[in-house]
């Protein structure tokens, strides 16, 4: 819920800010299970490397890509 509209985190830096550095799986398994997602917007957490990861709504990833967007959010290809 802390992080504004158009903004991301990713799963390690959540991890990192609950005091929890090595749970980074745990944060993205926490948000998997987020049933009340897009309310709380766990839509705002991707991967490390730059990937949008999962999302545990109906509509998957591709309903995770439109509400990033719609907030402002692009994510940058990731470079190799």
């Amino acid at each position: 819920m802390k992080i504004p509209k158009g903004e991301v985190k990713t799963y390690k830096q959540v991890a990192i800010a609950i005091n929890r550095p090595k749970s980074a799986r745990a944060v993205a398994n926490a948000c998997g299970k987020n049933p009340y997602a897009p309310t709380v917007p766990c839509h705002r957490v991707i991967r490390s490397n730059g990937t949008y990861g999962g999302f545990s709504a109906p509509g998957g990833t591709k309903l995770k890509k439109k509400l990033l967007k719609k907030e402002g959010f692009m994510l940058q290809k990731p470079h190799k």
